[in-house]
């Protein structure tokens, strides 16, 4: 048997080289995952966008070149040039004391003369973060298509926001009412057709909602309202042109 100190600085030891081995790995990785990460939202930009072919990385990255352009936005509309969008962070940018010095990315892809526009979402779930893109068509209006890449809610309740048959309800649904009003996308409980059996106006800014994920898919309807209310000026700009 050996002796209790020797157990302590053999375990301690054990311990140390583990966590250097770990420290060490997770450093020589780190822009590995960096990469995978940048790709992985560029292919869900592209899925928001509604391009489902299956690219490798340089495919993406070189549709990104040749179709689609990502800038800054100010909460009046504007376009600040100065300012690096890919270097965005929406969270960062939201606790900004000062509206004004607040900026925003958005993406703009054209495909065979259709423009669309795609802009990212975050908000929170019952247990976690949710991220994802939605994008709008050339009339500004109607969902093209909507994702979500990163969340850590519950599977096969809260985690259905990231299966199809949930955001294809978003597809054809409209932000703005019939008097160009926005009013956003709501997610209901239960089937957006018996909330609003009958009222065709309703309906179309209205999707299902998850059973049993309720808290979810409130979040999902906040998160909406709020992230895409900072993008409002610039459609209404871009409207009036």
């Amino acid at each position: 048997m050996r002796s209790g100190p020797y157990t302590v600085v053999f375990v301690s030891a054990i311990a140390i080289v583990c966590s250097l081995l770990l420290s060490t790995a997770a450093t020589l990785l780190r822009d590995r995952q960096d990469q995978n990460e940048a790709l992985s939202k560029k292919e869900n930009i592209l899925k928001a966008f509604g391009v489902t072919k299956k690219m490798d990385g340089a495919a993406i990255d070189m549709f990104f070149t040749d179709h689609v352009e990502l800038f800054a936005i100010d909460l009046e509309g504007n376009i600040d040039a100065e300012v690096d969008a890919a270097q965005l962070d929406m969270e960062a940018e939201d606790k900004k004391t000062e509206a004004s010095s607040r900026r925003y990315p958005i993406y703009r892809c054209t495909i065979e003369n259709e423009v669309i526009y795609c802009v990212p979402i975050i908000g929170r779930g019952l247990w976690s973060k949710l991220y994802g893109y939605l994008s709008l068509e050339s009339d500004l209006n109607t969902v093209k298509g909507i994702t979500f890449y990163k969340h850590g809610e519950t599977p096969g309740l809260g985690a259905e926001i990231e299966k199809d048959w949930f955001q294809d309800n978003f597809l054809g649904k409209t932000i703005n009412d019939q008097t160009g009003t926005f009013v956003s996308i709501e997610v209901v409980k239960g089937r957006a057709v018996d909330a609003y059996a009958g009222n065709e106006e309703k309906l179309s800014h209205a999707v299902d909602g998850i059973s049993g994920a309720t808290i979810t898919s409130r979040g999902v309807t906040k998160m909406l309202h709020e992230d895409l209310t900072k993008y409002v000026p610039y459609f209404k700009k871009l409207e009036a042109n």
